[in-house]
């Protein structure tokens, strides 16, 4: 603000000073020893304008970076506290361009659009207020004519909202996909459907083109109206003025200023609404991840700070599931119904069943990733039974290992993967939970060994390579419940064995929750709990259980039952 005063300022300056040059030159033809003053007093104001408009956009620009950074600290942190939960009903995709270059399109806002609507607030006043003081008739004109720039810069402002709208989803549309295609291209090589993707990304692109070729067609529209209403306000104020002059009614001097500053007047609502159209896209992003922002997180994860610490010291006794039930919105049958189970301390308890029968969110419920739609699900806490859903999900996850299914393995050296299970690990306990996990036969081949830099995802291992980092970090964590998720899905018999021989010994004294496919995961459990379209089915001890197992899944095989031998 304080620099669009001095800029109001110094144009008015600016007009004063060369209009009495002007009319000095024509009226009495002074020398240049007489101009030299008015000439270097006018190359000033030049060059403090230009230092106040460079002053604008270094700030101008410092503001953009810093807004930037806020809104993706704000957003990267609130998707934290909403868990993944709410992310899985989301397309990642879409988020990962929101935030990444969908924010940076806040850039014309910052360094365009806000400069120039502080100008504009100043600029026109200012000028009003003096043409007022020289020449009230002018001043009317230009009362009268000014509103309707942002008038007609509105009119066409709504047009272009909804056209970039339709550009950015097209964006968020094209980016998710084309994420997702890179990140399935493995997958979509073996099965010969890169090149069907590939015409599906283009189609997408081609959406994506036309929108945006259409909100530029809006645009430059918009230049075409400002432009001509400026241009006909202008000669609205220069035809009476020179007629006046003329007539002999206005001096020359005061004419000039009063020429010079009109198009001043106009200029920075033109420049405005340029600058909103040019800003419409991150104004759209903005509005994204405003919304984001707005998603309220459920009791069970608000205030969890305050809390935490509940269960770092704290006996975890028996885990109960009441009546809970799971329904994902847009889904017609609930993914978990009405479940109820106990765990106790100390007991392994494998989930059986065919895919998409509930188990893997049974899991998610316990893990604080999943939130009952209905239900609860109640830990015993130093004989004090209490509600996963108001307790700190945070502490409670401090008590817990999970291996997943298809573990994430970070663009980071070995060391570090496997010290995500207890980030203040020294060097002595990395190298202890890999040989726990079977996992130092290979590091030890790495070029580096634990220092060796990994590929996102773990690119460079084979699947039960990282699925034995993963159950390291289980080791490194030596947390009192278990939770797996089929560790040995998608692995060779050789992996498979390791990787079993290794869940043994983490499994030993811990209360465990393990999802099976396969027998070998099934060998070890206390109970063996089937389930089958979101209820439990079954329940039986392991030496009586027959258990069936799915394994189309996983070897191609079509669903077979075997009797389980007693194992010791």
């Amino acid at each position: 603000m304080v620099l669009a005063v001095g800029l109001a300022a110094l144009i008015i300056g600016q007009a004063v000073v060369l209009a009495g040059l002007l009319a000095d030159g024509v009226l009495e033809r002074p020398s240049v020893r007489t101009l030299a003053g008015p000439l270097v007093l006018f190359a000033g104001i030049l060059a403090a304008r230009a230092v106040l408009a460079w002053s604008q956009q270094v700030l101008a620009h410092r503001a953009a970076a810093s807004a930037k950074a806020s809104m993706r600290r704000q957003a990267l942190r609130h998707i934290e506290r909403l868990g993944p939960g709410w992310l899985s009903g989301q397309h990642a995709g879409g988020i990962t361009t929101t935030l990444g270059r969908g924010l940076d399109a806040l850039d014309p806002y910052f360094t365009g659009y806000f400069p120039q609507l502080f100008n504009a607030a100043v600029v026109p006043l200012a000028v009003l207020v003096y043409v007022a003081t020289a020449d009230l008739t002018s001043a009317i004109i230009i009362c009268v004519t000014l509103p309707l720039i942002p008038i007609f810069g509105a009119l066409v402002g709504l047009q272009t909202k909804k056209a970039t709208n339709r550009q950015w989803k097209a964006l968020e549309r094209l980016g998710g996909h084309f994420l997702d295609l890179v990140a399935g291209l493995p997958t979509l090589r073996a099965f010969g459907r890169a090149k069907a993707q590939a015409v599906a990304v283009r189609r997408t692109a081609e959406e994506h083109r036309t929108a945006t070729m259409g909100t530029l067609r809006i645009a430059f529209l918009s230049a075409l109206v400002l432009e001509l209403v400026a241009t006909l306000s202008v000669a609205l104020i220069a035809v009476p003025v020179g007629l006046r002059l003329l007539d002999g009614n206005l001096d020359l001097q005061t004419a000039l200023v009063i020429l010079l500053l009109a198009p001043e007047a106009y200029l920075p609502l033109r420049a405005l609404g340029s600058q909103f159209h040019a800003s419409t896209e991150g104004l759209a992003v903005a509005e994204r991840v405003f919304t984001v922002l707005d998603q309220k997180p459920t009791a069970g994860q608000q205030d969890l700070q305050a809390r935490q610490g509940r269960f770092l010291e704290a006996e975890i006794g028996e885990i109960r599931f009441d009546d809970v039930t799971v329904q994902y919105p847009g889904r017609s049958t609930p993914a978990l119904d009405q479940v109820s189970l106990s765990v106790r301390p100390g007991e392994r308890v494998a989930l059986v069943g065919p895919s998409g029968a509930g188990k893997s969110t049974l899991l998610g419920v316990v893990l604080g990733l999943v939130h009952p739609s209905t239900g609860r699900v109640l830990i015993s806490v130093d004989d004090d039974m209490i509600d996963l859903a108001e307790t700190d999900v945070a502490g409670w996850r401090q008590r817990l290992a999970w291996v997943p299914q298809r573990p994430h393995l970070f663009a980071r050296t070995v060391a570090d993967n496997i010290r995500l299970g207890r980030p203040g690990a020294n060097d002595d306990d990395v190298r202890r939970a890999a040989e726990l996990a079977y996992a130092d036969e290979f590091i030890d081949r790495l070029p580096h060994r634990y220092e060796t830099e990994l590929g996102e995802r773990g690119t460079g291992l084979s699947a039960g390579q990282r699925q034995r980092i993963a159950l390291a970090r289980a080791f490194l964590r030596d947390a009192p419940l278990l939770v797996l998720d089929e560790p040995t899905a998608g692995l060779d018999a050789a992996s498979e064995s390791a990787v079993v021989e290794a869940t043994g010994r983490l499994m030993a004294g811990r209360t465990v929750l393990v999802v099976a496919h396969r027998p070998a995961m099934v060998a070890g459990a206390d109970r063996v709990i089937r389930m089958e379209h979101g209820r439990i089915v079954d329940e039986q001890p392991r030496a009586a259980a027959e258990v069936t197992v799915t394994a189309g899944a996983d070897i191609g095989m079509p669903g077979h039952s075997l009797r389980m031998p007693e194992v010791t």
